[in-house]
């Protein structure tokens, strides 16, 4: 599909240092332009804002594995959730996949497959898609071949995460739902068991190969960052790593310590529209209100982050400009993404139109090429 020429007319537009303001829109060859061109398109009654950059969301694994053994052809999984991606406003999306010992569809073959099938559908898509792998930091046995692989599936950002019932497993105890898990990963339950046991046992090994696989996955140019810090001397030690991101953070003193020091604060949208967080941590809502968040993520919900950054504009906490910058600008400037983020001159042409009464998302057009549009407004395109 080649990108649009032409000039959105009559709606509302999210401006760089001006805010919401009725002004015209053009792009061509899928940059915004400074002048108007192309044939014109009246928006009378929508809202233009810039497309949304999740840069965290496992929201897809219900359509690659929807039930076990049952999704083969993993290409059409990846290209349906597109769909949702873009029926959802956003143009830039960060496949956070697992490399667990939870296995299934978080194990490591799993993972291989998931960036493959990225890979192979990039030039059929429209959004912007980027493989994310989060790893988990008690699989000794994995360290040694992991950049290999990492540059291989072409994974630009790793996120490292402990899921361990550490407590459980240092009183030899079993964990709820472990059954449930071993099937899933294939493996007899007291295996699994014995599994997790030895992972917990070799805990105090895990340091050192961090700190050796973090230095290696530094030198490849990988982005990194840590989820889930629940206290100020762990975000310490994943920032002398090289791991500059924080997402999640599980407490206010995990927040206060990765502001202090500079390092990005990812927080989940959907802990904003719930108005607290489901595991009982730190509200985000309450860390945004002290200025300790750079962007939202959708996390497992791809509508969250536009309803999260209209709700933050509608209660006043932030206006519009602020909240809609932590779907769009706030995440393209963690990302490193310099191109977008913004509906300035020279961008790309990323934006989401919505229906200025509703709120709901009319169209999503990602470097001017239509991803998503239904109902009323595809008449006003196709006159």
């Amino acid at each position: 599909m080649t990108a649009l020429n032409l000039t959105l007319t009559g709606a509302e537009v999210l401006l760089p240092e001006q805010g919401l303001v009725h002004s015209d829109l053009a792009m061509a060859d899928g940059v915004i332009q400074p002048d108007r061109t192309g044939r014109e398109i009246d928006l009378s009654g929508y809202l233009v804002l810039p497309g949304i950059i999740d840069l965290h969301g496992d929201g897809f694994e219900r359509h690659i594995a929807p039930r076990r053994g049952a999704m083969k052809q993993m290409d059409e999984g990846i290209l349906s959730v597109e769909a949702e991606l873009a029926a959802n406003g956003i143009t830039t999306a960060v496949l956070a996949q697992f490399h667990s010992w939870e296995g299934g569809v978080r194990g490591p073959e799993f993972a291989g497959q998931v960036f493959e099938a990225i890979a192979a559908v990039k030039d059929r898509v429209v959004t912007d898609l980027m493989p994310q792998l989060r790893f988990e930091t008690h699989m000794l046995d994995d360290y040694a071949g992991l950049p290999k692989r990492i540059a291989e599936w072409q994974v630009p950002y790793v996120v490292f995460n402990d899921h361990l019932p550490h407590d459980r497993l240092a009183e030899r105890r079993k964990p709820p739902r472990l059954t449930g898990q071993a099937l899933k990963a294939g493996r007899n339950p007291e295996k699994h068991f014995e599994l997790l046991l030895s992972m917990h046992d070799r805990r105090a090994e895990v340091p050192a190969a961090l700190d050796a696989l973090c230095a290696a996955l530094a030198k490849q140019g990988v982005r990194m960052g840590s989820h889930d810090d629940a206290t100020a001397l762990t975000r310490a030690d994943w920032r002398k790593r090289g791991a500059q991101i924080a997402e999640f953070p599980e407490t206010l003193a995990a927040a206060e310590a990765a502001r202090a020091c500079g390092d990005y604060i990812i927080l989940g949208s959907p802990n904003v529209v719930r108005g607290g967080s489901h595991k009982g941590n730190v509200s985000a809502l309450d860390l945004i209100t002290m200025g300790y968040c750079d962007a939202l993520a959708s996390d497992y919900h791809y509508p969250s982050p536009r309803r999260a950054a209209l709700m933050l504009a509608k209660s006043g906490l932030v206006d519009m400009a602020g909240a809609w910058a932590l779907v769009s600008s706030g995440p393209a400037h963690v990302l490193g993404l310099h191109d977008r983020g913004t509906l300035a001159s020279g961008q790309r042409a990323d934006l989401v139109i919505l229906d200025a009464e509703t709120h709901r998302v009319a169209a999503t057009l990602a470097a001017g090429r239509v991803s998503y549009m239904a109902g009323d407004i595809a008449a006003r395109f196709v006159r």
